[in-house]
């Protein structure tokens, strides 16, 4: 990982963090999360730590596992860095499904925070 740029190093580990958090114990989430947070969580908007735990707490299933297919980590010209996530999950005894997440971290006080997260379920049956 060493020849990585910074950014990528930084956007991985946050990635493997999260879902590794959200797999088993989703109500750790809110480490990583600030009170100016959002989330738009399949087209539903939270903002705030409170809320977004609150969120993705309640989630309609017990057991979760994701698999990461792709991962892509960029700079924002203001320090942040921008990551897109697609994989699959399942859910319970749900088939799998795919899924696109995006994310925009944020250095604050030494420490990695989730400032934007955006989640959809690759879904084409468009009705």
């Amino acid at each position: 990982m060493g020849d990585k740029p910074i950014w990528e190093q930084i956007g991985s580990s946050f990635v493997q963090h999260y879902y590794q958090l959200f797999d088993t114990d989703r109500t750790q989430l809110g480490a990583i999360y600030i009170d100016a947070s959002c989330l738009t969580w399949e087209g539903q908007q939270f903002q705030g730590k409170a809320a977004i735990v609150e969120k993705l707490s309640s989630l309609p299933f017990t057991k979760i596992a994701h698999s990461i297919t792709a991962q892509d980590h960029q700079p924002t010209p203001d320090s942040c860095i921008l990551s897109m996530v697609v994989g699959q999950l399942k859910a319970d005894d749900d088939p799998i499904m795919g899924f696109h997440q995006s994310f925009i971290l944020k250095n604050i006080n030494e420490a990695w925070v989730c400032t934007n997260d955006m989640f959809r379920l690759a879904l084409h049956n468009f009705g």
